[in-house]
């Protein structure tokens, strides 16, 4: 019996389904790989916002940033990556991605691997920039953190049960009020839903040995996301994030867990916003409404 929680049959989520087509592009030699990806709002803004998903995630988790952010003017992506098995292939097939729809720089919003692999990204095209801004949720600068490199070799074998069991073990679920109990339920949801070599890749991607060289993206604008509760990442992993962006603005939540763009939409929206907001009247725009400039007259 497949799970079904409240969040999906939800008006919200139903209406985002029915509005928003999903869309597969195929951008590598291999014809049965390709990105899923969901593209809200208005398509004449060339520096959108990209949504990159955590190892449980599909693209339709961020569909509350997707329906609130594009009523507002502002183009948003939601992205899910094919099977990749390492940083550096991930990295050229969003390069391909990026090409395919014409985007020369975008601003990422990445949730723990999606935060991870947004900064990989920004390192790997940073002597040909195509990352505009950086917001990061609950994510890592090094995952040396999982103590786990040695397993990463042998995901690609494991039945997915117990890889979705790994990835369960770090959802949480004490002290947690009914958005978050929704959230999680949307999220176990949707890892149901992802097939063996999928979740193999993500976890491999997410342990493989590395870190983000963070003093080449030292003139970048970012902004870090967290929440003060519990969640997946330790006090520690986090304080190393702030070092490594001294200049990052802090948007802090009092709450929220694993999922606060699901969990505490409202807050992590208007933090987004207030985050796009300094690129308007910019080349790298994310909105198609343009601050009225108070000196033109």
């Amino acid at each position: 019996m497949s799970y079904v929680s409240d969040l999906s049959q939800s008006n919200e989520y139903l209406s985002f389904r029915s509005n928003v087509p999903l869309k597969r592009i195929v951008v590598d030699s291999d014809n049965s790989k390709g990105w899923r990806i969901y593209d809200c709002g208005p398509k004449t803004v060339n520096c959108p916002l990209i949504c990159l998903p955590p190892v449980s995630g599909t693209a339709d988790i961020f569909f509350k940033q997707a329906l609130v952010l594009s009523a507002k003017g502002i183009r948003v992506i939601s992205a899910e990556s094919p099977v990749y098995w390492s940083v550096l292939e991930w990295c050229e097939g969003f390069r391909k991605l990026l090409d395919h729809l014409h985007l020369d720089r975008v601003h990422i919003f990445g949730c723990s691997l999606g935060g991870y692999l947004a900064q990989k990204f920004a390192e790997f095209t940073v002597n040909n920039q195509r990352v505009a801004s950086l917001i990061l949720c609950n994510t890592f600068t090094d995952t040396s953190i999982f103590n786990n490199h040695d397993s990463a070799a042998i995901f690609w074998i494991l039945p997915a049960l117990v890889l979705k069991k790994m990835i369960m073990g770090n959802f949480g679920s004490s002290k947690v009020d009914p958005d978050m109990v929704e959230a999680i339920d949307f999220m176990v949801e949707r890892l149901e839903t992802l097939p063996q070599t999928e979740l193999a890749s993500r976890l491999t991607l997410n342990c493989l040995r590395g870190y983000v060289e963070v003093n080449q993206l030292k003139d970048l604008s970012v902004t870090i996301i967290d929440v003060y509760d519990e969640s997946a990442l330790s006090t520690s992993v986090r304080e190393e994030l702030y070092k490594c962006y001294p200049s990052a603005k802090l948007a802090h939540l009092k709450s929220g867990g694993n999922f606060p763009y699901l969990s505490r939409c409202a807050e992590v929206n208007l933090h987004l916003q207030i985050h796009l907001r300094q690129f308007d009247n910019t080349a790298y725009a994310a909105s198609d409404r343009p601050l009225i400039n108070k000196n033109s007259h």
